[in-house]
């Protein structure tokens, strides 16, 4: 893959200019990419050949990343205060010019050295997202803001040279690796280029919402005009072939080459990448698993990649049916910021149990994000309900993992709106009832589990209207833990009598029904 990058080394002064070093990287790249087995073009029909959905993660259903960075330091308003610190109108740039200043005098990068993440342990991380249940993980390998989460040679704000001084990315992978847990590192840098800074004055007229493909806004005096190479390289001040090239194309190679993630998953603005360059980086990653006879995934969102061999993620919401094809839900643990913020609020561990048994019964996975604390703590409130969660997946994991979708995915009077990201609302705000039913299979279908979203009062009955419905007759049914179930078959219905000791606080009852 020819990356062609101006790219940086070290002055003796601490600077950075353009250098050789990255050339050197670039033609090693180049070279392993000409000795691999090539299965694929860099074009969309050749592409298509790649089967999205590896067997391994159609079996997972249960991911959790987070979005720790330089913007967990101000822990105010959301993981996009990068951005809107510099509008003018915004609650954020009001609340960075009473504490902290004028962005003059102070800019984001002055944040970076706040950055300390001293408490980050990534056995201790890896070993608390086994036991909430995920199959995968991994961070937020960079966000819009530009600073990279892995001991990068393409820019100087990365993790490994400034702020925590670790390399998050990989110190993690190695830690859940160990674990057998798969690998995931999400990209949402598309938005890092500043694509309209020549139109600054017009655009400065346009109010809060201008410029909605960029996250920095331009303007003279501000750090994000400077023409510092090393500031240009945070705030995406370049042209824009040459930041394309190395900077988006670059990063993703370098995390690639040196950590061979199992899934790259990517943020919304990816249209905003030329075409090619999205063909490069898919038949780049691609080529690079087929070498290490590895199957991987790539995840988008919206319309930003052919949906031939890339999965379909939804942000904050889920498919009102079940899908024929695999598909994602990136959700996080708060009702409100995905980063840490002050006095965030944690969703109830029953929330997040019933967004996966919901996702689980249409045919998704789960994505889960944890917001940690500028010191990579792990608020206790998250942790808790991490934990709650594995230990309903340790009792009732066998609904779950390695199921497939049944004939029917839902009944029940809650119903999942339609309209993806725009219903978030909705999905945040939903509440089911032992009414609310969803259904997954065993791989061979001989196995039913019917998951109420609620508990039963003991003794009422349960009406399973999908099994007359569909003419299937159950052999013998149950509770999961092995309780015995009365049923019996009726014109509408399998009706279960719901059994005693099942408390109140088991969020989900499961039935396994076999056939």
């Amino acid at each position: 893959m020819a990356v062609q990058v101006r790219t940086l080394r070290k002055t003796g002064r601490g600077g950075y200019i353009a250098g050789a070093a990255m050339a050197a990287w670039v033609a090693a790249a180049a070279h392993a990419q000409e000795a691999r087995p090539m299965r694929y073009d860099a074009s969309w029909e050749s592409l298509a050949r790649h089967e999205a959905a590896p067997e391994w993660l159609k079996d997972a259903k249960l991911g959790i990343y987070f979005h720790w960075g330089v913007y967990s330091v101000p822990a105010f308003g959301d993981e996009w205060y990068p951005s809107r610190m510099h509008v003018k109108d915004s609650a954020v740039y009001k609340h960075h010019l009473e504490t902290y200043g004028p962005i003059e005098e102070f800019g984001y990068h002055d944040f970076v050295p706040m950055f300390t993440g001293e408490h980050f342990d990534p056995e201790e991380w890896a070993e608390l997202f086994r036991r909430a249940g995920a199959k995968f993980a991994g961070p937020v390998a960079e966000h819009h803001d530009g600073f990279s989460m892995w001991a990068s040679k393409i820019t100087p704000w990365n993790a490994k040279d400034m702020g925590p001084k670790r390399d998050i990315l990989g110190d993690l992978f190695q830690s859940l690796e160990k674990r057998d847990l798969k690998t995931i590192a999400t990209f949402h840098h598309a938005r890092n280029l500043q694509r309209h800074a020549h139109e600054w004055e017009l655009l400065e007229n346009r109010g809060s919402k201008y410029n909605s493909d960029s996250h920095y806004r331009y303007h003279p005096g501000w750090p994000t005009a400077s023409m510092d190479p090393r500031l240009q390289l945070l705030y995406g001040n370049l042209p824009e072939e040459q930041w394309c090239e190395g900077i988006w194309l670059g990063k993703l190679a370098e995390v690639i080459d040196h950590y061979r993630p199992d899934i790259i998953w990517f943020d919304s603005w990816l249209d905003r990448i030329p075409e090619h360059y999205r063909e490069r980086f898919c038949a780049y990653y691609l080529n690079a698993a087929n070498a290490w006879d590895k199957e991987v995934a790539i995840v988008r969102k919206q319309q930003d990649l052919p949906i031939e061999f890339t999965i379909n993620d939804h942000e904050q919401s889920r498919e009102p049916n079940a899908q024929p094809v695999l598909w994602m839900t990136d959700d996080t643990i708060s009702m409100g910021s995905w980063c840490y913020t002050e006095n965030l609020e944690i969703k109830p561990v029953y929330r997040i149990v019933h967004g996966v048994v919901d996702t689980t019964a249409k045919n998704g996975v789960t994505l889960l994000n944890i917001s940690p604390m500028a010191d990579g703590t792990i608020p206790e409130d998250q942790r808790k309900v991490l934990l709650g969660l594995g230990a309903w997946l340790e009792k009732n994991g066998e609904a779950i993992y390695g199921t497939r979708p049944w004939v029917v995915a839902a009944e029940g009077p809650t119903a999942e709106p339609a309209g993806g990201y725009s219903s978030r609302e909705a999905f945040l705000n939903m509440e089911y009832s032992a009414k609310d039913i969803r259904y997954t299979a065993s791989k061979d279908g001989r196995t039913i589990y019917a998951m109420l979203l609620g508990v039963p009062d003991a003794g009422s009955e349960i009406r399973f209207k999908a099994f007359a419905e569909k003419s299937i007759r159950p052999g013998k049914v149950g509770l999961l833990d092995g309780t015995g179930v009365d049923w019996k078959m009726e014109a509408g219905a399998l009706v279960a009598t719901m059994p005693r000791g099942v408390g109140k606080d088991a969020m989900v009852v499961v039935f396994k029904i076999q056939l």
